[in-house]
């Protein structure tokens, strides 16, 4: 409990701190700055500090090379090597020295004989001393003329030496041009002062640069941090990926450059496979994209073939700053489209054989009221046990033929819808379909048999021919087959191909659509559907679909 209450009368760390030190979090324009100026400022002081080492090094080279120039040309003079004769030469050499001295703005002049004892120095009471360095053995054993760098008696200096040579060639003194190092060092400091502040007003634009290139950056991007943009891109990609609805976006080239999870089962049959790179034409053989690349026109519910599915598409150009830099189809299976169509006019009908059921039992429900006011009781009775024994017969009759509930239900709704109707719909004696059906399968068997009863149904009948359909089924065999024969006015079989086509009916507008439907299932179970002459001399549908996909796992249906 003690060590609870200490933890809580500790100060809680805020957002943004770890171990409760504060943690400075940058925004991007910030440390976009923060590096390029880093940067900018750190590669200038790396290049300024090389160039003022090269420069110092030129410029003591040339300093010594003009030190040593000076030099040879003192010893070189007629008068300075006279002057050694004389019995004075301080005499005559310090003035000589000083006037070169000073013209060449050396910062002394120093000539001594071979002892090395001075006849010139800037300092006149250092005259007849020893020269001060212990560098004149080259000069004065070797004869060498050389740049010397030594601490002299006024200090760290650069020299030119020569030695000084009588007529007959003989060394008999050396000359030591000087320039000191802290006077070198002041000029090099002066020269660079311009350098350093070039340096400085180029580092000052870089950080404009900067500043600028990262407010424009950040316009670019919206305004978004880095980790913003992650996340965004994550949750579209989400999105997308979700989408029922396949999309496939291609660059201006005609390449691919996405393509959803729901575009990969229409191109590829595997959605762990990815298109992207390859040219739509090879993805797309009947594509038209290369229309809107080249037009910029949208295109809206164009029906195309997508490998063995017929989709509707949605085609539109993805314009940049007035330039076409690619296009985006989205396109949706039409047979889906085709189902949705089939569920609505399902539920219409549903709803109409509602009314006319509620209809008809409200008609029965008068009779026995009007019978058990008559007293007729005997005979309500007996009324109530013959619909209930019909019903109770068909009822017992479909569930020992069909094993599969939902199946079966659908088929009690049919004939009860029917006989509402005034149709009457026999299942043959011999109907059997025992098999275990998975989702998939149920889902298309309703779709096939539902499709094939209501297009009997209604078939059109001549006059005075009491509406009769007969329906067969069974699974003997690999195969699921359904037969549906009418005594309506037939089809002539020559034009079967044109009745399963879309929106072929005689039923009025938005019909058309359930053959077709039933064509594309049968035909994706592995089977088709066929129209022939019928025994009830209407028109006969038979539907085949192979057995093992519809009790095989589910999804087989929808992987193609």
């Amino acid at each position: 409990m003690a060590r609870a209450m200490s933890a809580l009368s500790q100060p809680a760390s805020r957002p943004g701190s770890v171990g409760g030190r504060t943690r400075i979090n940058l925004g991007f324009r910030a440390q976009m700055i923060l590096l390029v100026g880093s940067l900018l400022v750190l590669m200038l002081g790396i290049q300024g500090l090389y160039l003022n080492q090269r420069y110092a090094a030129l410029m003591e080279d040339q300093i010594g090379q003009r030190a040593l120039s000076v030099a040879r040309t003192l010893a070189a003079n007629d008068d300075l090597v006279d002057a050694f004769s004389q019995p004075d030469p301080s005499s005559l050499i310090q003035p000589l020295a000083e006037q070169v001295r000073q013209q060449v703005g050396a910062s002394f002049i120093v000539v001594g004989n071979r002892d090395s004892i001075r006849y010139s120095h800037p300092l006149p009471d250092r005259l007849g001393l020893r020269m001060v360095g212990e560098d004149n053995d080259p000069a004065l054993l070797e004869g060498a003329e050389y740049v010397s760098r030594a601490t002299g008696s006024l200090g760290p200096s650069i020299r030119g030496k020569v030695p000084v040579r009588d007529a007959d060639g003989e060394i008999i003194g050396v000359v030591s041009v000087g320039f000191l190092a802290s006077e070198i060092g002041e000029r090099i400091a002066s020269d660079m002062r311009s350098n350093l502040l070039l340096m400085a007003g180029t580092a000052g634009l870089g950080l404009l640069g900067a500043i600028w290139i990262a407010n424009r950056f950040k316009r670019a991007i919206l305004g978004l941090e880095p980790h913003e943009i992650a996340r965004r891109l994550q949750e579209k990609d989400a999105i997308l990926q979700s989408m029922h609805e396949g999309l496939v976006a291609v660059n201006a080239e005609g390449h691919i450059t996405l393509a959803n999870a729901g575009a990969r089962r229409f191109l590829l049959g595997d959605d762990r496979q990815d298109p992207a790179g390859q040219d739509f034409l090879q993805a797309l053989p009947r594509s038209r994209l290369h229309e809107v690349l080249q037009t910029g026109e949208a295109q809206y519910d164009k029906e195309t073939w997508v490998g063995e599915q017929l989709v509707v598409v949605n085609r539109v150009p993805i314009v940049v700053d007035g330039r076409i830099e690619g296009a985006v189809a989205t396109f949706r299976s039409r047979m889906e489209i085709l189902e949705l169509s089939r569920s609505l006019a399902e539920v219409r009908q549903l709803a109409d054989g509602l009314r006319e059921q509620a209809h008809e039992f409200s008609n029965k429900l008068h009779t026995l009221a009007g019978l058990l006011q008559l007293g007729n009781v005997q005979e309500a009775i007996a009324l109530i046990g013959e619909e209930s024994r019909l019903e109770q017969a068909r009822l017992t009759l479909l569930q020992s033929r069909v094993h599969d509930a939902a199946l079966c239900g659908l088929l009690a709704g049919k004939l009860m819808r029917a006989a509402g109707q005034g149709v009457q719909i026999d299942v043959d004696e011999g109907s059997s379909l025992h098999s275990e059906l998975s989702v998939a399968g149920r889902e298309a068997l309703l779709s096939i048999i539902g499709n094939l009863l209501e297009n009997a149904c209604e078939a059109p009948r001549p006059a005075g021919r009491s509406p009769l359909v007969v329906l067969s089924f069974t699974d003997v065999g690999d195969s699921v087959v359904i037969e549906v024969d009418d005594n309506g006015c037939g089809v002539d079989t020559d034009q079967s191909d044109l009745l399963f086509a879309r929106g072929a009916t005689t039923k009025g507008e938005g019909r058309g659509i359930g053959l077709t439907l039933v064509r594309q299932l049968c035909r994706d179970l592995g089977g088709d559907v066929t129209l022939e002459p019928g025994e009830q001399g209407g028109a006969c549908f038979v539907a085949v679909v192979d057995k093992a996909r519809v009790v095989a796992a589910e999804g087989v249906l929808h992987g193609t």
